[in-house]
């Protein structure tokens, strides 16, 4: 194992906190190219990449994609219930929380009647993390609309399911353990993708008939 791997477990630092900060910068690496090449715009770098842990710390894919889902869903239609009453936005948003908390709740005892232990055991990290979505997809629902939200939604679940797989791929960690130092090669990378002048792979799509007439 790497010294400094081995100097950092040594002195008490958690593996799982190891591999998860190591590999953290590959994961928003993967979102940027995504975003600047692939022209998935999802709801920014961050809340994908937060989710991507979030999924890490459920105990299966499977149950974060439920959760996730469940608090898009309930979102959506929560914030059409309240439109009627005209609500300023902090409160708004607060009783969505509640009410996408009670939700998840009922999701998480409904796997425990039915013996999916798996769900009904989700810590509360996960749990809290997917929540604190719908604050953001109230506010591009607001901002762009409900397409663009549903749309934004569905391209970070996306990503973040990718990045699960890419996050939790034995090959890499053992790889990252042993050369740690192999995730400081995403800043050039970066810097590539920062001067990324060129059409994104979406665009190409989009603009297909324009560039086919030239």
């Amino acid at each position: 194992m790497n010294p400094f791997v081995s100097l950092a477990l040594s002195n008490g630092v958690p593996l799982d906190t190891l591999v998860l900060v190591l590999i953290l910068p590959i994961i928003v690496t993967m979102i940027a190219f995504f975003r600047q090449v692939i022209g998935i715009k999802a709801f920014g770098i961050y809340t994908p990449a937060i989710i991507t842990f979030a999924f890490l710390a459920t105990n299966q894919i499977k149950y974060g994609i439920i959760i996730f889902v469940t608090v898009i869903a309930m979102g959506t239609f929560v914030r059409y219930l309240l439109k009627q009453f005209r609500l300023l936005y902090l409160p708004r948003v607060a009783i969505m929380i509640t009410i996408v908390g009670f939700a998840i709740l009922a999701l998480l005892i409904i796997g425990g009647i039915y013996n999916r232990t798996g769900l009904a055991s989700v810590s509360i990290f996960p749990i809290l993390i997917m929540i604190t979505l719908v604050e953001k997809f109230v506010a591009v629902q607001i901002e762009k609309g409900g397409r663009t939200a549903v749309i934004l939604a569905v391209e970070t679940l996306i990503i973040s399911v990718i990045g699960y797989y890419i996050a939790s791929w034995p090959a890499l960690i053992g790889f990252i353990l042993n050369y740690p130092w192999i995730s400081l090669l995403t800043i050039p990378f970066n810097i590539f993708l920062g001067k990324w002048t060129g059409l994104r792979m979406s665009e190409y799509f989009r603009f297909r008939q324009i560039i086919k007439s030239k």
